[in-house]
């Protein structure tokens, strides 16, 4: 029983990370990277849609994305998903291609980025512990059932408590990897 709780904690806490991983990608350094534009949606015949499913996302330089969308008439409502994001980008049109130009990162912009990704970091330690409070939870409830000892529930919360040090500083690897990687130019 303990080793189902350990393996649930494990799992969610790996999910955790892997979601935080997901959301620093999106967070722009000085390259170009399709994966910067995953999460914008435009409209596509009445719907919300990802990008990635009514255009093609290309790396055209270093610092240039390329964007083809499959219609002609998704043109215009791509570009005013792109001006409309938070990204503070400037897509250019050239027939059925939009190319969008990343500007290099000011000083004060990098400053804003690492907040924002301190911040992931964060809600992501926060997630880490929730899960963790969760397991012990668990284990409290076993005792109470007298499915396990005291002694096993130390031993269980001490095994959870390993898993969450881990994990947490898997989250802050990230976070200093992403930093460094936002304060270079």
């Amino acid at each position: 029983m303990i080793d189902d709780i350990k393996k649930d904690a494990a799992t969610r806490m790996g999910k955790s990370v892997e979601s935080l991983d997901h959301e620093l990608a999106k967070v722009r350094t000085g390259r170009a990277h399709p994966s910067l534009l995953d999460h914008l949606t435009v409209s596509y015949y009445g719907s919300d849609v990802p990008l990635s499913q009514v255009a093609n996302v290309n790396v055209d330089d270093a610092r240039t994305l390329a964007i083809t969308p499959w219609e002609k008439d998704m043109v215009k409502t791509i570009e005013k998903a792109i001006m409309n994001s938070d990204l503070g980008l400037n897509p250019n049109t050239a027939g059925m291609v939009i190319r969008v130009p990343l500007p290099p990162l000011t000083e004060e912009r990098r400053k804003d980025l690492i907040r924002v990704v301190r911040g992931e970091a964060e809600q992501a330690r926060v997630a880490v512990r929730n899960i963790r409070r969760d397991a012990n939870s668990d284990l409290k409830s076993l005792v109470k059932e007298k499915l396990i000892s005291e002694d096993d529930e130390h031993r269980g919360q001490e095994i959870i408590q390993k898993l969450t040090d881990q994990h947490i500083k898997e989250i802050d690897d990230h976070l200093a990897a992403k930093e460094e990687d936002l304060m270079s130019i």
